[in-house]
């Protein structure tokens, strides 16, 4: 019998199970855009502290990200803007921006597990919708907070543009406070314009 040498054996390498977690972040608020993450985290490199980011304080958020990016074998943050959710509604804005983000890793999944319980279309491998995904899947867990830094971030640089409405505060969302800078100034640029509240304060400025 002869033995090969060892650089002529070939080993068959088992495929790599790649699996993306896709969360969204600004499905509610009046004004901004909507936002998504798309991690593939890598099984050797785990990440401690991933859960919902509406969870954790601003500051565990902000020192989860730049983890997340480093460690995460491919990772994608997808906003979709206020025209485009006027135009095609929130919730398909929404799975815009989770196929986007999905289609923008560097590497193509193999495996989709989206938080919520309904599926964007048109998706590039098997998924799977997981109600409180974000609690029970880390890699769901670490885009909830991909797209919610991001999103916050972006809605910092709109305070400064648009100082009257305390995004800053509020990142939009139907605050007491946003309502009432809504009744005084009207609409910006970045409000949902097909959202009632914004659309009550449209009609008054008419």
């Amino acid at each position: 019998m002869v033995s090969l040498p060892e650089s002529d054996l070939v080993v068959a390498m088992e495929p790599i199970d790649l699996i993306c977690g896709v969360d969204e972040a600004g499905r509610g608020p009046w004004a901004g855009p909507v936002t998504a993450g798309a991690v593939i985290l890598d099984p050797d490199g785990p990440i401690e502290g991933l859960t919902d980011s509406k969870k954790l304080s601003e500051k565990k958020r902000l020192a989860l990200e730049p983890e997340i990016k480093s460690k995460a074998l491919a990772w994608a943050v997808v906003h979709v803007e206020p025209e485009d959710i006027d135009r095609i509604n929130i919730r398909e804005a929404t799975f815009e921006a989770m196929r986007r983000a999905i289609l923008g890793l560097e590497l193509k999944p193999t495996q989709i597990l989206i938080d919520g319980n309904a599926l964007p279309s048109n998706l590039p491998c098997p998924a799977q919708a997981i109600i409180k995904g974000d609690l029970t899947e880390p890699a769901i867990s670490a885009a909830s907070i991909l797209a919610k830094t991001a999103r916050d971030r972006l809605m910092l640089d709109y305070d400064a543009e648009f100082p009257e409405y305390g995004f800053a505060g509020h990142k939009g969302y139907g605050t007491a406070a946003h309502s009432k800078a809504l009744t005084r100034f009207g609409p910006c640029k970045i409000h949902r314009m097909t959202f009632a509240p914004v659309r009550k304060a449209l009609s008054r400025a008419a």
